[in-house]
Protein backbone atom coordinates (compact mmCIF):
# COMPACT_ATOMS: atom_id res chain seq x y z
CA UNK A 1 0.00 0.00 0.00
CA UNK A 2 1.39 3.42 -0.98
CA UNK A 3 1.29 6.18 1.64
CA UNK A 4 0.63 9.73 0.62
CA UNK A 5 3.59 12.05 1.33
CA UNK A 6 1.53 14.41 3.47
CA UNK A 7 0.13 11.52 5.47
CA UNK A 8 3.64 10.26 6.14
CA UNK A 9 4.85 13.68 7.27
CA UNK A 10 1.86 14.06 9.56
CA UNK A 11 2.58 10.69 11.11
CA UNK A 12 6.20 11.63 11.79
CA UNK A 13 5.56 15.14 13.13
CA UNK A 14 4.76 14.14 16.74
CA UNK A 15 8.16 12.48 16.96
CA UNK A 16 10.18 15.41 15.62
CA UNK A 17 12.36 17.00 18.27
CA UNK A 18 11.90 20.56 19.44
CA UNK A 19 15.16 22.33 20.29
CA UNK A 20 16.44 25.85 21.05
CA UNK A 21 17.52 27.84 17.98
CA UNK A 22 19.69 30.86 18.81
CA UNK A 23 18.59 34.26 17.54
CA UNK A 24 21.04 36.44 19.51
CA UNK A 25 23.95 36.91 18.91
CA UNK A 26 23.39 36.81 15.16
CA UNK A 27 25.78 35.13 12.74
CA UNK A 28 28.88 37.28 12.22
CA UNK A 29 27.84 39.78 14.91
CA UNK A 30 30.35 41.75 17.00
CA UNK A 31 29.80 41.46 20.75
CA UNK A 32 31.78 43.58 23.19
CA UNK A 33 33.48 41.97 26.18
CA UNK A 34 31.53 42.50 29.40
CA UNK A 35 27.93 41.35 29.53
CA UNK A 36 26.68 39.08 26.73
CA UNK A 37 22.95 38.72 26.05
CA UNK A 38 21.61 35.49 24.54
CA UNK A 39 18.17 34.68 23.10
CA UNK A 40 16.67 31.66 21.38
CA UNK A 41 13.40 30.41 19.91
CA UNK A 42 11.72 27.06 19.45
CA UNK A 43 12.56 24.99 16.40
CA UNK A 44 10.74 21.76 15.64
CA UNK A 45 7.92 19.88 17.28
CA UNK A 46 6.98 19.05 20.00
CA UNK A 47 7.47 22.41 21.69
CA UNK A 48 10.59 23.42 23.56
CA UNK A 49 8.57 22.84 26.74
CA UNK A 50 9.65 19.18 26.55
CA UNK A 51 13.08 20.40 27.71
CA UNK A 52 13.65 21.14 31.38
CA UNK A 53 17.08 22.56 32.30
CA UNK A 54 20.19 23.63 30.42
CA UNK A 55 23.79 24.79 30.67
CA UNK A 56 25.05 27.59 28.41
CA UNK A 57 28.77 28.02 27.72
CA UNK A 58 30.84 30.42 25.61
CA UNK A 59 33.30 28.54 23.37
CA UNK A 60 36.24 29.60 21.21
CA UNK A 61 37.71 27.40 18.48
CA UNK A 62 36.69 25.13 15.62
CA UNK A 63 33.66 22.97 14.94
CA UNK A 64 35.41 19.78 16.06
CA UNK A 65 35.20 18.99 19.77
CA UNK A 66 38.99 18.54 20.02
CA UNK A 67 39.55 22.16 18.91
CA UNK A 68 36.98 23.82 21.18
CA UNK A 69 37.91 25.63 24.38
CA UNK A 70 35.14 26.45 26.94
CA UNK A 71 35.77 29.98 28.21
CA UNK A 72 33.01 30.73 30.70
CA UNK A 73 29.61 29.49 31.81
CA UNK A 74 26.96 32.03 30.79
CA UNK A 75 24.36 29.96 32.65
CA UNK A 76 25.43 26.94 34.72
CA UNK A 77 21.95 25.89 35.88
CA UNK A 78 19.34 27.34 33.52
CA UNK A 79 15.62 26.53 33.55
CA UNK A 80 13.49 26.77 30.40
CA UNK A 81 10.44 27.74 32.44
CA UNK A 82 12.00 31.15 33.16
CA UNK A 83 12.01 32.22 29.50
CA UNK A 84 14.10 32.13 26.34
CA UNK A 85 16.87 34.59 27.25
CA UNK A 86 20.01 34.53 29.37
CA UNK A 87 22.94 36.84 30.06
CA UNK A 88 26.34 36.54 31.68
CA UNK A 89 29.71 38.19 32.13
CA UNK A 90 32.61 37.64 29.74
CA UNK A 91 35.98 38.71 31.16
CA UNK A 92 38.17 40.42 28.57
CA UNK A 93 41.26 38.41 29.49
CA UNK A 94 39.77 35.01 28.66
CA UNK A 95 40.89 35.01 25.00
CA UNK A 96 41.87 37.19 22.06
CA UNK A 97 39.42 38.92 19.68
CA UNK A 98 39.37 36.22 16.99
CA UNK A 99 37.02 37.07 14.08
CA UNK A 100 34.05 34.67 14.09
CA UNK A 101 35.96 32.50 16.54
CA UNK A 102 33.26 32.36 19.22
CA UNK A 103 29.96 30.52 19.59
CA UNK A 104 27.58 29.31 22.30
CA UNK A 105 26.99 25.73 23.38
CA UNK A 106 23.70 24.80 25.07
CA UNK A 107 23.18 21.36 26.59
CA UNK A 108 19.46 20.87 27.25
CA UNK A 109 17.99 18.06 29.36
CA UNK A 110 14.85 16.46 27.93
CA UNK A 111 11.99 15.55 30.26
CA UNK A 112 11.75 12.30 28.26
CA UNK A 113 15.36 11.42 29.07
CA UNK A 114 18.73 12.30 27.57
CA UNK A 115 20.09 15.60 26.32
CA UNK A 116 20.24 17.63 23.14
CA UNK A 117 23.23 19.88 22.43
CA UNK A 118 22.76 22.92 20.20
CA UNK A 119 25.23 25.57 19.05
CA UNK A 120 24.83 29.16 17.98
CA UNK A 121 26.24 30.70 14.83
CA UNK A 122 29.73 32.14 15.10
CA UNK A 123 30.40 35.71 16.13
CA UNK A 124 33.29 37.98 17.15
CA UNK A 125 34.07 39.09 20.70
CA UNK A 126 35.60 42.59 20.60
CA UNK A 127 37.69 44.20 23.31
CA UNK A 128 39.24 40.90 24.35
CA UNK A 129 42.73 41.33 25.82
CA UNK A 130 43.78 37.72 26.39
CA UNK A 131 45.56 35.19 24.19
CA UNK A 132 44.00 32.28 22.31
CA UNK A 133 46.21 29.19 21.95
CA UNK A 134 47.38 28.27 18.44
CA UNK A 135 45.33 25.04 18.39
CA UNK A 136 42.05 26.97 18.52
CA UNK A 137 43.18 29.81 16.24
CA UNK A 138 44.24 27.35 13.54
CA UNK A 139 40.86 25.61 13.71
CA UNK A 140 39.02 28.93 13.25
CA UNK A 141 41.26 29.96 10.35
CA UNK A 142 40.54 26.64 8.62
CA UNK A 143 36.83 27.56 8.48
CA UNK A 144 37.70 30.40 6.07
CA UNK A 145 35.25 32.91 7.53
CA UNK A 146 32.24 30.57 7.81
CA UNK A 147 29.76 31.58 10.49
CA UNK A 148 27.92 28.27 11.01
CA UNK A 149 28.52 26.64 14.36
CA UNK A 150 28.90 22.89 15.07
CA UNK A 151 26.06 20.53 14.20
CA UNK A 152 23.30 19.64 16.66
CA UNK A 153 23.92 16.53 18.80
CA UNK A 154 20.76 14.53 19.63
CA UNK A 155 21.26 12.26 22.65
CA UNK A 156 17.63 12.14 23.73
CA UNK A 157 16.78 8.80 25.34
CA UNK A 158 13.95 7.27 27.36
CA UNK A 159 16.52 5.88 29.78
CA UNK A 160 16.63 8.16 32.84
CA UNK A 161 20.00 6.72 33.83
CA UNK A 162 21.36 7.93 30.49
CA UNK A 163 19.94 11.38 31.20
CA UNK A 164 21.75 11.64 34.51
CA UNK A 165 25.00 10.33 33.06
CA UNK A 166 24.91 12.75 30.12
CA UNK A 167 24.14 15.72 32.36
CA UNK A 168 26.95 14.75 34.73
CA UNK A 169 29.39 14.25 31.86
CA UNK A 170 28.77 17.80 30.67
CA UNK A 171 29.83 19.12 34.08
CA UNK A 172 33.36 17.87 33.43
CA UNK A 173 33.70 20.19 30.40
CA UNK A 174 33.16 23.39 32.45
CA UNK A 175 36.49 24.92 33.57
CA UNK A 176 37.02 24.24 37.29
CA UNK A 177 37.23 27.89 38.32
CA UNK A 178 33.91 28.64 36.56
CA UNK A 179 31.88 26.00 38.41
CA UNK A 180 29.55 26.83 41.28
CA UNK A 181 27.93 24.82 44.05
CA UNK A 182 29.18 22.49 46.77
CA UNK A 183 30.39 19.83 44.34
CA UNK A 184 32.96 20.51 41.63
CA UNK A 185 34.00 18.33 38.71
CA UNK A 186 37.48 17.65 37.34
CA UNK A 187 38.18 16.13 33.89
CA UNK A 188 39.65 12.67 33.40
CA UNK A 189 43.37 12.47 34.16
CA UNK A 190 45.33 12.13 30.89
CA UNK A 191 47.55 9.13 30.17
CA UNK A 192 51.13 9.97 29.12
CA UNK A 193 51.99 9.03 25.55
CA UNK A 194 54.69 6.59 24.54
CA UNK A 195 56.84 9.27 22.92
CA UNK A 196 57.30 13.05 22.94
CA UNK A 197 56.22 14.60 19.63
CA UNK A 198 55.64 18.25 20.59
CA UNK A 199 58.32 20.75 19.55
CA UNK A 200 56.75 23.79 21.22
CA UNK A 201 54.33 24.31 24.07
CA UNK A 202 51.17 26.33 24.63
CA UNK A 203 48.73 26.68 27.52
CA UNK A 204 45.71 24.36 27.39
CA UNK A 205 43.53 26.84 29.30
CA UNK A 206 43.60 30.62 29.88
CA UNK A 207 45.19 31.88 33.07
CA UNK A 208 42.87 32.29 36.05
CA UNK A 209 42.25 35.63 37.71
CA UNK A 210 43.04 35.86 41.41
CA UNK A 211 42.89 38.34 44.29
CA UNK A 212 45.57 38.46 46.98
CA UNK A 213 44.01 38.00 50.42
CA UNK A 214 44.73 40.81 52.88
CA UNK A 215 42.56 39.40 55.69
CA UNK A 216 41.59 35.95 56.90
CA UNK A 217 39.38 34.14 54.39
CA UNK A 218 36.19 32.28 55.17
CA UNK A 219 36.24 28.50 55.48
CA UNK A 220 36.22 26.58 52.22
CA UNK A 221 32.71 25.94 50.93
CA UNK A 222 33.46 23.15 48.45
CA UNK A 223 32.40 19.80 49.88
CA UNK A 224 33.87 17.43 47.29
CA UNK A 225 35.59 17.35 43.91
CA UNK A 226 34.55 14.50 41.61
CA UNK A 227 37.07 13.42 38.95
CA UNK A 228 35.75 11.82 35.76
CA UNK A 229 36.27 8.05 35.74
CA UNK A 230 39.35 6.81 33.92
CA UNK A 231 38.61 4.72 30.84
CA UNK A 232 42.20 3.61 30.31
CA UNK A 233 42.89 -0.02 31.20
CA UNK A 234 45.85 -2.37 31.06
CA UNK A 235 46.14 -6.13 31.18
CA UNK A 236 48.93 -8.56 32.02
CA UNK A 237 49.60 -12.26 31.52
CA UNK A 238 51.89 -14.90 32.91
CA UNK A 239 55.23 -15.45 31.19
CA UNK A 240 55.10 -19.15 30.28
CA UNK A 241 58.66 -19.36 28.89
CA UNK A 242 60.85 -21.93 30.64
CA UNK A 243 63.53 -20.62 32.98
CA UNK A 244 67.12 -20.64 31.72
CA UNK A 245 69.18 -23.51 33.16
CA UNK A 246 71.92 -22.83 35.72
CA UNK A 247 75.44 -22.47 34.31
CA UNK A 248 77.58 -25.66 34.20
CA UNK A 249 81.23 -26.18 35.05
CA UNK A 250 82.54 -26.20 31.50
CA UNK A 251 85.98 -24.82 32.26
CA UNK A 252 85.11 -21.33 31.07
CA UNK A 253 86.15 -18.17 32.86
CA UNK A 254 82.59 -17.79 34.19
CA UNK A 255 82.72 -21.32 35.66
CA UNK A 256 86.01 -20.52 37.36
CA UNK A 257 84.52 -17.32 38.73
CA UNK A 258 81.48 -19.13 40.16
CA UNK A 259 83.67 -21.84 41.81
CA UNK A 260 85.38 -19.16 43.87
CA UNK A 261 82.18 -18.64 45.85
CA UNK A 262 81.45 -22.30 46.60
CA UNK A 263 83.56 -22.19 49.78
Amino acid sequence: MRLDTLTLLAALTPYALGYPKFTTPAAGASVAAGTISVAWENSGSPAISTLSTYTLTLIVGGNDAATQLPLTAIEADGDFTTGNTASGAVTAGLAGSTTNGFFLKMVSVSSDGGTITTYSDRFTMTGMTGTTAATYLTAVTALDGATAGPALVDDVSTDTATTAAAAAADEYTVPYNLQTGLTKYAPMQPIPGTKITAKTYSAMYPTSAYTVATTYLAAASIVITVTESQTFSASSMENTAAAVANPTDDGSDMSKFLRRWKD
